[in-house]
């Protein structure tokens, strides 16, 4: 039993890290975008395209609309809107590094706001210097975005939602309500796209190869992996092990996007990275405990 328990367990983390790698190799092929097409219109085809690749994968034809609750089933598809469109609008002022320690705040608070055990808030404290040590300080006039830092903070507002949301009850399956998810979060950015006054752009034949393959890196694979994810880990385990993605989004940043770290965010890799290692050994060691304490 206390295998099974476990293995369950480390599928879910291993979904989830694959998740976050998925993620940001889109973001960057997502950066490479931006040089020719608005931010918002790339925001709009990750989730449109990302949602049509699922509905075909997920046969969203056979799904019972009487069954869906769309009062969750709409909180969940506006988080997956702010989360894209502001996280493009900030990755176009900001390194996607920086981005995305910015943009971990919210799983942060989430990680932080379940924590029960003294251990748990030593890895969310680590993760938190881990984050700090990442934003370039000593160089702010050069990058630094203060505009670009409040969008990611609102993209981090959207993935604290997405992480409560996504473990709610819809009535419909996972995949279909990461499906349906994307749909409603294209449709809410489709306005905001259209006012840029370069909607027409997503007709540009050369470009959707790159928009498919952001749909399926940033949208359809890894949305899929989250809710499988999030309903085998605790709010806190997700929040915290989360933590790796500035270190992998400055990581991925240094080698495809040429984006230079200074020698502090290379320590900050280091911590994030241990906190989350931490987080898990922990959770999983208090787990064991608890597990042998009820069995006797």
């Amino acid at each position: 039993m206390q295998n099974a328990q476990h293995n369950h367990y480390t599928g879910a983390v291993v979904l989830l890290i694959i998740s976050i790698l998925s993620i940001q190799f889109g973001s960057s092929f997502a950066k490479v975008l931006f040089q020719t097409h608005h931010v918002l219109v790339v925001a709009v085809m990750r989730l449109g395209f990302g949602a049509l690749i699922l509905a075909c994968f997920s046969k969203l034809w056979q799904m019972n609309i009487q069954n869906i609750h769309w009062k969750n089933m709409i909180i969940y598809g506006t988080s997956l809107a702010a989360m894209n469109a502001l996280f493009y609008l900030a990755l176009a002022r900001l390194p996607l590094g920086i981005v995305v320690a910015i943009e971990f705040l919210g799983p942060l608070s989430v990680a932080l706001y379940y924590a029960q055990q003294k251990t748990d808030f030593i890895w969310v404290g680590l993760a938190v210097i881990g984050i700090i040590l990442l934003i370039p300080f000593q160089q702010t006039e050069h990058h630094f975005d203060v505009l670009g830092a409040l969008y990611a903070l609102g993209a981090g507002i959207g993935w604290a939602i997405y992480i409560v949301s996504a473990k709610r009850n819809t009535g419909i399956s996972s995949q279909h309500t990461v499906t349906l998810g994307m749909m409603i979060g294209a449709c809410m950015i489709v306005p905001f796209a259209i006012a840029t006054g370069s909607i027409t752009s997503i007709l540009d034949i050369h470009a959707i190869g790159y928009f498919l393959l952001v749909a399926i890196l940033s949208g359809a694979l890894p949305f899929s992996l989250d809710i499988l994810a999030l309903k085998r880990l605790p709010p806190l385990v997700f929040g915290t092990l989360t933590s790796l993605e500035p270190a992998i989004a400055a990581m991925i940043g240094f080698i495809f996007l040429h984006e230079t770290l200074l020698f502090t965010q290379w320590i900050a890799l280091c911590t994030i990275i241990s906190a989350s290692i931490g987080c898990t050994y922990s959770i999983q060691r208090s787990k064991k405990q608890r597990l042998k304490t009820e069995s006797m």
